[in-house]
């Protein structure tokens, strides 16, 4: 089990605790069933970065508590130095840097994204949150699959879309793909 993951599940199950908030209440605002969201709790399951953001604003916490599990404290300006900002992964497959981690009451969530390529045939499971995101491609190529339409992006290309539409990413060419991903 990933050391990361069963932190980001306690952090989660504290939350939920602190607030009293019923288990199963969480597991609807996220679209999972509770079985899964107790697999989340306790470090079994990845909860995404998507889903923790989703629980982040609707409970009013910032979602660098969750991932992190540090306030941010700055509100003029926050500084990310390169390779410093805060990480997190997904089950080895996603890699996500926060470049805004420390700033308070921001509006946006800048990453920079790491995405491994997989077997053809294979895809990363399709996933949804509120809000819109804009991707830019800095290194690599990309196949990014919302709802059932495929594109293909190349490094220089960007794209801006709705992210309460399923979609799922997958780096091409058997070599990582880096990217900018930016979610309001």
């Amino acid at each position: 089990m990933d050391e990361g993951i069963k932190q980001i599940g306690e952090r989660l199950k504290g939350l939920r605790e602190v607030l009293e908030i019923p288990a199963e209440e969480v597991a609807n605002l996220i679209g999972v069933t509770l079985e899964h969201y107790e697999k989340m709790e306790s470090g079994e399951a990845d909860p995404s970065v998507y889903r923790l953001s989703k629980i982040a604003k609707r409970y009013g916490i910032a979602l660098d508590v969750l991932l992190f599990g540090e306030e941010p404290r700055m509100s003029s300006y926050f500084l990310t130095r390169a390779g410093k900002g805060l990480k997190v992964e997904r089950n080895g497959n996603y890699k996500y840097q926060s470049l805004a981690s420390g700033f308070r009451g921001r509006k946006i969530d800048p990453f920079l994204t790491k995405v491994d390529p997989l077997p053809d045939g294979k895809n990363h499971s399709k996933n949804s949150h509120d809000g819109q995101e804009f991707d830019y491609i800095l290194d690599g190529r990309l196949e990014l699959t919302i709802g059932n339409k495929v594109l293909i992006l190349e490094t220089g290309d960007s794209i801006y879309f709705d992210a309460s539409q399923p979609h799922a990413m997958r780096a091409l060419d058997d070599k990582q793909c880096t990217f900018l991903v930016i979610v309001l």
